[in-house]
């Protein structure tokens, strides 16, 4: 559609004094003579006729674009995307971490929530280790996942509970179980004593979930002794491609049925569904198939994570 010159000179001279000059609709209205409604339909329309073209100056706006990207993608509540420009590798997760807990602290300052689960991992561990010491003293925060032992104490579900509780100045629950024990037997003995059943049930009431995600291939629980090469051949062979809490599941997200789940001592990957939020903080590019996965499976409302993995989901099919 063609703009005359006198109406374009309009265009021009409105757009100048709200874009350059700073002037407000209503002080634009009272010199143009017209109402302010008039004055956002003129300001409107230098946009639609590209008289105007707005540029946002900033680094976040890639990572921003990329969080509306995944939203859309996703059907995501929420998406954080850290910038890894000039990051090393332990530095992005720090970020990532950092990110997690300004992101946590926040939504608890807006929700009343009483009850917040944790599973492990060295990138949860970097968010306890930013959270600010706050006073929630009506929390109680959960382990969602078993974890004993002498390898890596720092990453595992108890010890983060623990941690964060100092830093809300909180209590918190104890799952004294390991994530995967033996034999099946002894996963159905621990379960039913009555200080263990009882924590599961709590990790089943929590209002918000907070959660790492594994690429069994490349991650911790090979670490910690819990996988071992022919588990990993196992897994392999049947399709895993990630982890939530130590459950498994396959390239759609389905859980896979395995021997290793019966011997697994941790919330569900149905049960992790029926809580209100799961918030899962998670980096590495390493995890991007498992991440794809998890999310085609709906068990994540919230993500955050680093730019370069941002960017590899939006690639993934």
């Amino acid at each position: 559609m063609v703009v005359g010159w006198e109406e374009r000179r309009q265009l021009v001279k409105v757009a100048n004094l709200y874009y350059i000059d700073g002037w407000t609709q209503e002080q634009i209205a009272r010199k143009v003579g017209v109402s302010r409604p008039i004055i956002s339909k003129l300001l409107q329309k230098a946009r639609d006729y590209k008289v105007v073209e707005v540029y946002i100056k900033d680094e976040n706006v890639h990572t921003v674009d990329l969080e509306q990207q995944l939203e859309r993608k996703y059907g995501l509540k929420d998406v954080i995307v850290v910038s890894t420009v000039g990051l090393t590798p332990e530095m992005i997760k720090r970020a990532v971490g950092l990110a997690g807990a300004y992101y946590l602290s926040k939504c608890l300052k807006k929700k009343n929530v009483k009850r917040l689960g944790i599973s492990w991992g060295s990138t949860l561990a970097e968010l306890v280790k930013e959270y600010p010491f706050e006073r929630r003293e009506e929390m109680n925060i959960v382990p969602l996942v078993g974890g004993m032992g002498t390898k890596h104490v720092e990453i595992h579900a108890n010890q983060l509970a623990y941690e964060l509780a100092k830093k809300m100045n909180c209590t918190c629950s104890y799952l004294y179980a390991p994530a995967i024990v033996e034999t099946k037997e002894l996963k159905d003995h621990l379960v039913a004593m009555k200080e263990i059943s009882f924590v599961l049930e709590e990790g089943k009431e929590v209002d918000i979930a907070l959660i790492g995600l594994g690429n069994p291939y490349k991650g911790s629980m090979r670490a910690l002794g819990y996988l071992h090469d022919n588990d990993l051949k196992q897994l392999r062979k049947i399709g895993v491609v990630g982890d939530i809490g130590s459950r498994f599941f396959d390239k759609s997200g389905v859980a896979m049925e395995h021997p290793l789940n019966d011997k697994v001592i941790a919330l569900s990957l149905e049960q992790l569904k029926e809580i209100r939020e799961v918030i899962g903080v998670i980096e590495g590019t390493h995890k991007v198939e498992s991440i794809n996965a998890a999310l085609k499976g709906n068990y994540l409302d919230v993500l955050i994570t680093d730019e370069q993995t941002a960017i590899k989901l939006l690639e993934a099919k």
